[in-house]
């Protein structure tokens, strides 16, 4: 049989778990057509002796919403060997949009994502008002990676209910016609919908989110549709404080998976230093979800946050954080240097419970704009503090202000104790992933999960095999999601294949630098990954050594009928 291609005399971990196998694997026409020894010759072939073979990886957790209309690689991703992507998450993007509601959907996203306004104008080219539309353009958009489409509530109440979607829940009227257009969408090849609860999340301004005040009635019809379609997944952003869960929580969870009959899954678990037990206690809490298909998911990395006092994203969940959201930097500087403001901060952390509740005050300088504040470049605000002799909460306000809040802290707010962390990674109640891939590009960045988990867990730390991890990171996430014909290696399967070296293959912990190669000059936070030899997506070579090629072999998944 001539093939397409032939990958040779690689270790093959398959993504089953089992041990890896060293053999040759022939691809024809984008699928994996032989496994073992192939004497025939292919039209292109790889040597990969003394490397590992095994399934691109599936990251469920993204938001390139916005990206794939400029970036067709979503290299963020593909670099550290993703080659498929769960879009729409957490309830906001940019479809469905009437040609009136594109400004405050892309504002959502300046708010959210740390993307600005000149970015999204200068990138989104707004082809589209249905999901169907947006469908449609995503795949003759040609991407390098696959893609697997969410619809999100936001948009989708925003297109019936107009400005009202930041104001109330749907009437029944609304509610019916909010229902149809997710049916349509998941009839044109949406794999299910998101949505977020949290009140705390803002929109542009500090608006809600225009799925936030979604009733629970309106969700139940919503989760009906994907029970009369018979497939999809719904994602919720539903924890108000990550790594743990409330009753009322709890509760809309279990309305979700009782109504829609589908897998539902969830962002969060993961370990906090301020509630080092909390987690544990979810976890049990969850165990009958986790029994009827629900997944939290939880990521491999310490979650460090670039902190932005230009976009106070950390400062959200507390009134006066909310005050400074989408404000106007001379706004912003005003209450900063309030003392009353400075108060409420302090009294709302003392109370404890909150993302920055104990960070805060251990967070280092890392970046600044001006060579006067490059003497506290790697300080910690405590440290500082003292030197100072001043209050500490002062000193945070204080540094951002004497920098024109051109300074950026980096700060650790869950999973910092590795121990911890380790266990989390081996949980089979906890789904790998949440990346956040596209979204706070100034301020954070997961997306290099994979090739961290390779190189940090399974070769430094030794916190599980080779094996387990691949199998965690790809058969894992693909079925949860319905990717039925990705995540393992065998014939039949699509050829979506990553080849590394186990000696060398990783990323650092934090992002090396920023990279302004989005449209209008835009900036990204970036880490460069280590060991990934080639990424192929549907058969085409995508990476060769770091190297991003033109290969253009990506696919919108349709969801399984």
């Amino acid at each position: 049989m001539p093939y397409d291609l032939i990958i040779r005399n690689g270790t093959v971990i398959d993504g089953t778990g089992k041990p890896g196998f060293v053999a040759d694997i022939g691809v024809k026409g984008g699928q994996i057509s032989g496994i073992g020894r192939i004497v025939d010759k292919g039209k292109a072939e790889i040597d990969a002796g003394g490397l590992i073979v095994c399934p691109g990886f599936v990251d469920i957790h993204t938001h390139y919403d916005a990206q794939i209309c400029w970036d067709p690689i979503l290299g963020s991703s593909a670099e550290h060997g993703v080659t498929t992507v769960v879009l729409g998450n957490c309830g906001i993007g940019i479809a469905p949009s009437r040609p009136e509601d594109r400004e405050i959907n892309a504002l959502d996203l300046v708010s959210l994502e740390g993307l600005s306004i000149d970015v999204l104008n200068a990138g989104i080219p707004w082809k589209w008002e249905s999901f169907s539309d947006y469908i449609d353009f995503a795949s003759a958009q040609k991407p390098s990676i696959n893609l697997s489409l969410l619809v999100p509530l936001a948009t989708l109440r925003r297109y019936v209910m107009g400005k009202a979607a930041t104001e109330r829940a749907a009437t029944e009227e609304e509610t019916k016609k909010i229902a149809t257009l997710l049916r349509d969408a998941m009839r044109a090849g949406a794999n299910g919908f998101s949505t977020t609860t949290l009140l705390r999340q803002k929109g542009w301004q500090g608006q809600p989110l225009a799925c936030a005040l979604a009733s629970t009635e309106e969700l139940r019809a919503y989760a009906r549709v994907l029970k009369e379609i018979g497939s999809g997944v719904i994602q919720a952003n539903c924890a108000y404080n990550l790594g743990s869960i409330s009753d009322d929580e709890y509760a809309l969870l279990d309305m979700l998976m009782a109504e829609s009959g589908r897998p539902v899954t969830w962002s969060g678990a993961v370990s906090r230093s301020d509630q080092p037990e909390a987690l544990d206690a979810y976890l049990r809490k969850i165990e009958p979800l986790v029994a009827r298909g629900g997944k939290p998911q939880g990521t491999s990395r310490p979650l460090t946050v670039e902190v932005n006092l230009k976009n106070p994203f950390v400062m959200n969940d507390i009134e006066a954080g909310k005050k400074v959201l989408g404000q106007t930097e001379e706004v912003q500087k005003s209450f900063y240097a309030d003392p009353a403001f400075r108060r409420q901060v302090r009294e709302e952390y003392a109370k404890g419970g909150k993302l920055f509740s104990t960070a805060w005050i251990d967070v280092q300088v890392l970046r600044v704009g001006s060579q006067k504040m490059e003497k506290y470049l790697r300080r910690t605000v405590r440290e500082i503090a003292a030197e100072r002799g001043a209050d500490p909460m002062d000193t945070f306000f204080d540094l951002a202000l004497e920098d024109d809040l051109r300074l950026r802290y980096l700060g650790a707010v869950a999973n910092v104790d590795e121990e911890r962390t380790s266990k989390q990674i081996n949980d089979d109640r906890i789904l790998l992933g949440m990346s956040d891939g596209g979204a706070h590009v100034d301020m954070l960045l997961e997306s290099n999960y994979t090739t961290y988990m390779l190189g940090h867990w399974v070769r430094e730390k030794n916190a599980m095999s080779l094996e387990r991890a691949i199998h965690r990171m790809t058969a894992e996430p693909a079925k949860l999601f319905g990717i039925t014909d990705r995540g393992l290696l065998a014939p039949g399967m699509a050829a979506d294949i990553t080849v590394f070296d186990k000696h060398t293959v990783g990323s650092a912990m934090k992002a090396t630098h920023i990279k302004h190669d989005l449209p209008a000059g835009g900036g990204r936070l970036y880490v460069e990954s280590h060991g990934i030899a080639y990424v192929i997506v549907n058969g085409g070579l995508l990476y060769d050594h770091g190297q991003a090629l033109d290969a253009r072999s990506g696919k919108v998944l349709h969801r399984v009928h």
